[in-house]
């Protein structure tokens, strides 16, 4: 399915932060969102500040989002590059070489190596390497819009009329017993809905 033009997925997570007083920041957030896509951050900036998507073709996608994947493991775990091509070698079957170079951003693969490297790196499909950048960003959106839209601690929220909370997913209870916490709360303080109906 493709993803709703970024145009719509940013409209409506602005009605959302508006509504429900969420942080801004926190949810466009460039830096996490680019290390979610694989795209340069100053692209995301410029993609959320309402910029076109930067002229490239398909492999220039691949390339790029593979280099930044692999420059992204190699800081997590620590290990060099050599490394990194050698698990790549052992997984795939692949020239130590030929890895070294995919994860450099100089060649790219072919499809059934791009599946092969789709399970590797744990992301969504071979259309994380190939979607132009405004769509990768906006599917990427969609994701947050998902986790926020179909929040139970926003549903509560929206029941009993409360445009925000601080401890909304950012206490250290899990999340079950802050759901019960923050019911129990609105409901000590918040007259019930005028239709009479119990909440969950």
């Amino acid at each position: 399915m493709e993803p709703a033009p970024l145009t719509e997925s940013l409209a409506r997570l602005e009605a959302l932060i508006s509504k429900h007083g969420f942080d801004r920041d926190e949810l466009l957030n460039p830096d996490d969102l680019a290390q979610r896509t694989a795209l340069p951050v100053e692209t995301v900036r410029s993609l959320l500040a309402g910029g076109r998507p930067p002229d490239e073709t398909v492999n220039d996608r691949v390339r790029s989002r593979i280099s930044t994947l692999a420059a992204a493991r190699l800081a997590s775990t620590k290990r060099r590059m050599a490394d990194l091509a050698a698990e790549l070698h052992d997984e795939l079957g692949v020239s130590e070489m030929w890895a070294r170079s995919v994860c450099d951003g100089k060649k790219v693969p072919n499809i059934e190596l791009l599946h092969a490297l789709v399970r590797f790196f744990g992301v969504e499909g071979e259309a994380f390497f190939t979607l132009p950048a405004d769509e990768a960003l906006s599917r990427e959106l969609q994701k947050v819009l998902s986790e926020n839209e179909n929040d139970p601690v926003v549903a509560l929220m929206d029941q009993y009329g409360v445009r925000s909370t601080d401890l909304r997913m950012h206490g250290s209870l899990p999340r079950r017993q802050l759901e019960r916490l923050l019911e129990g709360i609105f409901r000590s303080v918040v007259p019930e809905p005028e239709d009479g109906s119990e909440s969950r």
